[in-house]
């Protein structure tokens, strides 16, 4: 039987892939530790994403590891040993925020981690395809020095540059603050290239944009659509910061990305890097954003502004990924925005309503 480890399992992603190979007849072992909770707070655990997991898919294994522990690692890999067909390694300390107030535990997670379930793959499988969930914040703050045009609703790039597609993989990662969590992400997104170029290994890093979908458990330092929708939806306050309201992200749901996953699994290559994001098919700036909520929600959001931006955060992000388009041509994005938010309200607002 082929296996599949995913990390970060009861994750927005990570939860998603496990539903998604399984579905194609894999078994599934997913490591989670439940972190989210300890970095976040109670709003933020995974535990019921776990228990559904458990729940309704027959050939998922729940394991409640740390992928640091390089002992309890190895053993789990020497334990499925050649079967391990596929790693999904989405597991993460994934703010700026947080990183800023425990940069050990941060880096530890997020490069120490990754370099535990590589070394695992290299020496029980490896044959196996493995994926890397990296992040646009590789990019640091570059991005904010391009040529922008404030318009009434959102910043743009100005329609005469480069990028105005989107951004790839050939901006600069030098010279640029990228914020602790960037930084310790900078680690292992460089790990995961140098795994499959010096050891002619099949991996890949996708560096998303905003990630999204209806298993986020949002909070207010992760998880951007989710948690301004459940604040919609429960009236609980929103802060926004800096930029006059005006940023730009592109948001992917987790189904597509996933789908991407599955495109690099059946041809995989050696040490990619892929820029993934909603690209010009899926972006809403935050006022556009919020606009949205309040529709869909029937409520008025209740939200404050802080003129302070965070540290190292974007102004305008919107994914180029035609470098993958190009290598996996039948790849398309489903979602755009708007849909994303509906299928984000309908399946939650139940649980958010018993939860308030």
């Amino acid at each position: 039987m082929s296996v599949a480890i995913i990390s970060g399992s009861a994750g927005l992603v990570g939860s998603e892939t496990v539903g998604y190979f399984a579905a194609k007849g894999m078994d599934v072992v997913g490591i989670d530790n439940d972190m989210r909770k300890e970095f976040f707070g109670d709003e933020a655990s995974t535990t019921w994403v776990r228990d559904r997991l458990k729940r309704e898919i027959k050939s998922y294994t729940h394991l409640q590891s740390d992928i640091r522990d390089q002992a309890e690692i190895f053993r789990i890999f020497e334990r499925h040993g050649k079967d391990i067909k596929l790693i999904v390694h989405t597991a993460a300390q994934p703010s700026h925020d947080w990183a800023a107030r425990n940069p050990m535990m941060d880096f530890t997670v997020n490069a120490n981690g990754t370099l535990v379930l590589l070394e695992a793959t290299r020496k029980f499988a490896p044959e196996a395809v493995f994926i890397f969930v990296s992040t646009n914040k590789v990019y640091g703050d570059t991005p904010n020095f391009l040529p922008l045009v404030e318009c009434t609703t959102r910043w743009e790039i100005d329609p005469n540059h480069a990028y105005v597609k989107g951004i790839p993989e050939t901006m600069s990662i030098d010279h640029t603050m990228h914020s602790l969590f960037g930084a310790s992400k900078v680690a292992a997104d460089v790990l995961v290239q140098e795994y499959g170029r010096y050891f002619q290994m099949r991996t890949a890093c996708f560096r998303g944009g905003c990630l999204t979908g209806p298993n986020h458990s949002g909070t207010a330092l992760h998880g951007f659509l989710a948690y301004l929708m459940k604040c919609a939806a429960t009236g609980a306050p929103y802060t926004i910061y800096g930029y006059k309201r005006k940023q730009v992200r592109d948001n992917i749901h987790s189904n597509d990305l996933i789908r991407a996953f599955d495109e690099f699994f059946k041809n995989p290559r050696c040490g990619e890097v892929y820029n993934m994001g909603g690209a010009r098919h899926s972006n809403c700036s935050m006022v556009e954003a919020i606009d949205l909520c309040e529709k869909i929600s029937g409520n008025n959001l209740d939200w404050k502004y802080v003129d302070q931006n965070r540290q190292g955060d974007h102004i305008w992000w919107i994914s180029d990924v035609s470098r993958f388009q190009e290598h996996y041509p039948s790849w398309r994005h489903k979602y755009d925005v708007p849909g994303i938010l509906h299928e984000i309200y309908e399946m939650n607002r139940e649980r958010w309503r018993k939860s308030a």
